[in-house]
């Protein structure tokens, strides 16, 4: 592993960690990966590992073709959406696939989340959208998944979870804690009425 790489193994193993003390992903349940800018490798985390447990060695290294580079464990069964992802989109350099609560409860009603606070709105970019349930190991799922999409910045699995893109881990991690949030407080305002939504639009109006 060059350094490099090694560096960003260290930063996707930090931030698998903070999102699990932030509850964004029980157990062993979702992945995230990063691509190398300089040689387009990326690094993921391992399929059902505990994310306390990870360190750097543990992460796994694949080319775009998916082939495995190095690493020891199994690589994650959502490594294909990954690839897509980074073959589709070259702005796009990490991913954060969680599966936080409130999210979730969008997801399980297939209800897209609106952008109900400014932090949320700024980090997807929009309405969320939702992908309907299917098995999300495969290509066919990430092209679908990119399409539903569209310029946003994440996206809601239906009964899965969530994922959010990024320039890099930094960016992709705070849109996942920033739907999440705008999630709740959607879930929450909506027992008193009906939750206003934000547009782009009204930030610009705001600041002008």
């Amino acid at each position: 592993m060059t350094d490099g790489m090694r560096r960003l193994a260290e930063d996707l193993v930090e931030y698998a960690g903070r999102i699990a003390r932030l509850e964004l992903a029980p157990n062993t349940q979702g992945n995230l990966s990063a691509r190398d800018p300089a040689s387009g490798l990326v690094v993921i985390t391992p399929h059902d590992y505990a994310y306390e447990q990870m360190t750097p060695d543990d992460v796994v290294i694949v080319d775009l073709t998916g082939k495995t580079v190095a690493g020891r464990r199994e690589t994650s069964h959502e490594t294909a959406v990954h690839l897509t992802v980074y073959r589709e989109r070259a702005d796009v350099h990490a991913i954060v696939h969680a599966e936080p609560i409130y999210v979730n409860v969008f997801g399980v009603l297939g209800r897209p989340i609106p952008p109900v606070v400014v932090s949320q709105l700024l980090a997807v970019g929009g309405e969320t959208p939702v992908m309907p349930f299917m098995p999300s190991g495969s290509e066919a799922f990430g092209v679908e998944m990119l399409r539903r999409m569209g310029d946003r910045n994440a996206v809601v699995w239906a009964q899965h979870g969530c994922l959010t893109i990024g320039f890099d881990l930094e960016s992709a991690f705070r849109c996942t804690v920033a739907l999440e949030g705008g999630a709740k407080i959607a879930y929450l305002a909506s027992v008193l009425g009906t939750p206003n939504a934000l547009t782009m639009a009204d930030l610009v109006s705001a600041v002008a």
